[in-house]
């Protein structure tokens, strides 16, 4: 095991031999420190039993902990790494004043302790001691013992923070470095992929006009991903074209057989909504919904804009399964709920119910407005064909 490894590593363990290391170090320092006494030195010209006297040192590592553990556990990660230091300053004398209430016992029966500091010898164990001797004591073993074991764990457990910390940070770096490097590869191959798709519109115009139309629609989706899908907000009327853009392309598939109804908001000026957060709900119902049902496939998708408040209710049936446990949420559900609980914390509310033929989305989005955006060239689409297709309403 190498000495980083010791000092770093969470193994229960390797934790067990790091704290019993620390507390036979200061043990033996302590014992060490109280054995070279000039004060036993100066009144009887000779040092103490060397054994009896760090056995008295490792007693007294007890009351200490009860300062140690504490600050390093509670105070420190709590209140001096969160930058509330008063806080921390105030449990940090609760806790000084518990290490040394402890030491008190420890005043009375372990003998040689007021000698030590050279103190009149009294008989502590027979003496009713006041108030102002109790308190005078216990201040000396607090002194002696507990702040300077703490004042150690600390400095230990500070260095260790401190360095994990910089060690993300210079993780974070490079995983930044490598995202910017894998931007600047996405910079090149969309390029490679909109020139051949730009090719194959050309070709298909001459050949097949309604290939083109779909080549169309897939190169602004594409756009709609590249563009705007990196962008913490988008403006809501452009997310509700994109979804009308997928759906059309997924009618063309299932020409006259798929039975959808669509109802949009007409108005949403200014409202403005994480992109790419709507869609994963509709592409799972073509997914694992309609394309698994034979006969009388259908979608009803329900979009409403009461004030800031979305209120999406997404049906679609499903093909029945005797025997099968329902449940078939996959990766895409599983995202788009984690970014919810990301990106609108306490600002959304997500019910998915699954039944025997039909499966149910039922989704609240507590939006906001913002400025409109400068004006941006409009992405080509051929929306105005879904109207032909799907049963659309504006609301």
């Amino acid at each position: 095991m190498s000495f980083k490894e010791f000092l770093f590593s969470e193994k229960r363990s390797v934790w067990f031999l790091r704290h019993l290391a620390f507390w036979a170090f200061w043990g033996f320092y302590f014992g060490i420190t109280r054995f070279l006494s000039p004060a036993r030195w100066l009144t009887t010209g000779s040092f103490p039993p060397f054994f009896k006297t760090m056995g008295e040192a490792y007693s007294w590592l007890a009351p200490q902990a009860f300062l140690v553990y504490p600050l390093i556990y509670f105070v420190l990660p709590r209140y001096v790494f969160r930058d509330k230091y008063l806080g921390g300053f105030i449990f940090s004398i609760i806790f000084l004043l518990l290490s040394v209430s402890v030491h008190i016992p420890f005043v009375f029966y372990v003998e040689g302790y007021t000698q030590q500091w050279g103190l009149t010898v009294v008989d502590w164990r027979n003496l009713d001691p006041s108030i102002r001797q109790t308190i005078q004591v216990a201040y000396l073993g607090g002194l002696q013992g507990a702040l300077v074991a703490a004042a150690l764990a600390a400095s230990f457990k500070l260095y260790k923070h401190f360095y994990l910390k910089d060690l993300r940070n210079q993780q974070l770096q490079k995983e930044n470095t490598d995202a910017q490097i894998r931007i600047l590869m996405a910079q090149i191959h969309p390029h490679f992929l909109f020139n051949t798709l730009n090719n194959i519109y050309s070709q298909a115009q001459e050949e097949s006009p309604r290939s083109a139309k779909m080549l169309m629609e897939l190169s602004s989706m594409l756009r709609y991903v590249l563009d705007e899908g990196s962008k913490k907000e988008v403006p809501l009327e452009n997310e509700l074209q994109m979804i009308k853009d997928y759906i059309h392309l997924e009618m063309i598939r299932y020409d006259e057989k798929l039975d959808i109804h669509v109802s949009l908001p007409g108005k949403t000026e200014d409202v403005y909504i994480a992109p790419l957060l709507l869609l994963p709900f509709i592409e799972n119902c073509f997914k694992h919904g309609t394309s698994k049902m034979i006969e009388h496939p259908w979608i009803n998708l329900s979009i409403e804009l009461d004030d800031l408040t979305l209120k999406m209710i997404l049906m679609n049936g499903k093909k029945r399964k005797d025997g099968a446990a329902p449940g078939r949420e996959g990766k895409g559900i599983q995202n788009v709920s984690s970014r919810l609980d990301l990106l609108y914390q306490d600002k959304h509310k997500l019910e998915i119910k699954e039944d025997d033929e039909v499966f149910i989305v039922n989704l609240q989005i507590e939006l906001e407005r913002r400025d409109p955006l400068p004006a941006q060239p409009e992405i080509e689409s051929s929306a105005p064909s879904v109207q032909e297709k799907i049963n659309y309403a504006t609301n």
